[in-house]
């Protein structure tokens, strides 16, 4: 932790906070673990000793928020280390998919939750072994244990948001779909909890029906897989979706391995259904990547698709930080916040802008170039 009373000035090219309406030149004045000041007068509050630290050609805004993905150190065939894997490239805040259920919470949450850098939180798996198995978490619909997931969530406090709920082939096998959730909502409803829930394909299962089912607050994850999977038909979003997004359901990217198709999303921002929230749904299978595979590069893929700029900024600080609950901690640069900072560069040579098809879009992206913890610059 930094001391309680150094100081750090930060200016950027430019500074971007969808939550306080902060666009322009500027800078951020960090005290300890908090924020002073922000904008175009961040500078008149810094004392005499302040250091300051020059980034003219970096973006500078709230840090990145990960709304899906896998951190993980150990007990999670997707895991990965977040302060390895998310920190250094701009992501201070990551949320796990499930990655532990009941039967390997307490284990997650000292090993990840609690002993990591990065700030992590949990949809907590309604099967209690977590992502353990070598098939599908709810192939055995007992592991679905409705009391156990209660217990865990009760007993983990704010570090657990919600649930996760997959309702995919992949996820269920033979297992009913529609008990699986059912059991999900049940928990999620007994501990007054949200869902981190990715959709049935609608030739097994109408889309109408699972949109019905969910509540304002869930979040619906792999929104741009193509058809019948995504939320796409015949080049248009259906009102199904439009109604749910305007009862309150939250929809997010989820890029994955296989869940980020360009026609898709293209189709969808043309009609006017960005996503709300932009996650990358990083795990194992990407270590190694090259490019990385990372928030700042799934951004990138974003624009290129026709997603306003400022749209996407939003979409991974303050829309994340809302869905979390944690507005006015995270996702802005007001001051009182956590000092969590992020800041990008764009470079028009960062290689192709590859889907998850093989479509390439042209275009540079944004690489992370110092990532600020609580205060803590990282890099």
């Amino acid at each position: 932790m930094p001391a309680q009373n150094a100081e750090i000035l930060f200016h950027g090219g430019r500074v971007f906070c969808a939550a306080t309406g902060i666009d322009g030149v500027g800078g951020v004045l960090v005290r300890g673990d908090r924020i002073v000041a922000s904008g175009a007068d961040a500078s008149a509050a810094a004392s005499a000793s302040c250091e300051v630290r020059d980034f003219p050609n970096a973006l500078l805004l709230p840090g990145l928020v990960d709304l899906h993905a896998h951190p993980a150190r150990e007990g999670s065939k997707y895991g990965v280390d977040p302060d390895a894997e998310f920190l250094p490239r701009g992501v201070t805040t990551v949320m796990s998919q499930g990655d532990a259920g009941a039967n390997n919470w307490d284990r997650f949450r000292d090993t990840t939750a609690e002993a990591c850098r990065t700030r992590v939180r949990m949809a907590i798996n309604l099967a209690a072994s977590g992502e353990t198995s070598r098939v599908g978490c709810f192939e055995d619909l007992d592991d679905a244990d409705v009391d156990a997931c209660v217990r865990t969530i009760e007993s983990g406090g704010e570090l657990i948001w919600g649930i996760a709920v997959n309702a995919s082939r992949f996820c269920c096998g033979e297992s009913d779909p529609r008990e699986v959730f059912r059991r999900g909502l049940e928990a999620a409803e007994r501990t007054e909890r949200p869902l981190l829930y990715g959709m049935r394909q609608s030739d097994d299962w109408s889309f109408e029906e699972q949109m019905a089912l969910l509540r304002p607050g869930d979040v619906v994850t792999y929104c741009f897989r193509p058809e019948p999977e995504g939320l796409v038909a015949g080049g248009r979003v259906p009102d199904v979706f439009r109604q749910a997004r305007d009862r309150g359901i939250v929809f997010d990217l989820g890029h994955g391995w296989t869940s980020f198709d360009y026609p898709t999303a293209e189709a969808a921002i043309r009609d006017g259904f960005p996503p709300d929230t932009i996650s990358t749904d990083s795990y194992a299978k990407h270590l190694g990547a090259e490019p990385p595979h990372s928030l700042a590069r799934t951004m990138s893929k974003v624009l290129a698709a026709g997603m306003e700029e400022r749209a996407v900024l939003t979409a991974v600080t303050d829309r994340p930080a809302r869905a979390l609950g944690l507005a006015g901690e995270i996702g802005t640069l007001a001051p009182g916040a956590c000092a969590d900072l992020t800041l990008l560069e764009w470079k028009d040579d960062v290689g192709p802008l590859v889907d998850t098809r093989e479509n390439v879009r042209p275009g540079g992206g944004w690489e992370a170039v110092c990532t600020v913890r609580a205060g803590d610059v990282i890099r």
